[in-house]
């Protein structure tokens, strides 16, 4: 009759169940740290003012400062000719502008590099084709010191013209910011948001950040 082998003592299965325990809590931790960490926006510091303008809006109008007063808004800076970044900018815009709340006061604005070649007229066909709602999604142009003054001058986001000899096709014309910046209701530069280019996964964590900050800036007073 053969014996049958020793059991662990009761205390060693024990230790294994407390160890397996606290290791399964310590993962689940990480986990819901780290996915907290990636839907967080940054902090949303005061980054400074933006200076009072006047533009001119896709439907030729006057476009003011005030006009977006008591609105949080996100913009970006593109041009229509463009073959690069700017069509993935755009249609991350309109991700936004789909998935900005019905009851959102929250404005969209695309500024354009190209002022000579787009007008209102040519920015309204481009907000169309891109199934801009222009009540909420503004673009603007004017001269290109009116454009600077609020693109860099406030909003830090840089346009420099690509010289003829190094361009690499027609439409290759600015090397300018691909990112979006969001600006609170009292006219003050709080963040800024990577667009593209490598490690920025744009829908699962840049997208949600942004949105949560447009949301927190709504509710401060």
């Amino acid at each position: 009759m053969t014996e049958k082998p020793p059991r662990p003592p009761r205390t060693i299965w024990i230790g294994f169940l407390l160890l397996f325990g606290f290791i399964s809590l310590a993962f689940a931790m990480w986990f819901v740290q780290v996915t907290r960490s990636r839907s967080q926006p940054p902090p949303l510091r005061v980054i400074g003012p933006v200076a009072a303008f006047t533009l001119t809006n896709q439907d030729g109008r006057a476009a003011t400062l005030a006009d977006f007063t008591n609105h949080v808004w996100v913009a970006d800076i593109v041009f229509t000719r463009c073959a690069g970044p700017c069509p993935r900018m755009t249609g991350q815009m309109k991700s936004l502008q789909n998935l900005l709340p019905p009851d959102s006061g929250a404005k969209l604005v695309t500024l354009t590099t190209d002022p000579g070649f787009d007008s209102p007229a040519v920015l309204k066909q481009y907000g169309e084709r891109f199934g801009a709602a222009f009540s909420r999604w503004t673009f603007l142009t004017g001269t290109k010191g009116e454009i600077a003054g609020l693109a860099a001058g406030s909003l830090k986001l840089s346009a420099v013209p690509v010289k003829p000899e190094a361009r690499k096709d027609d439409a290759d014309l600015f090397i300018h910011s691909t990112i979006f910046v969001v600006v609170d209701k009292h006219a003050q530069l709080r963040g800024f948001f990577e667009t593209g280019g490598d490690g920025v996964d744009w829908t699962n964590s840049v997208q949600p950040q942004l949105l949560q900050a447009v949301r927190l800036l709504e509710i401060e007073p």
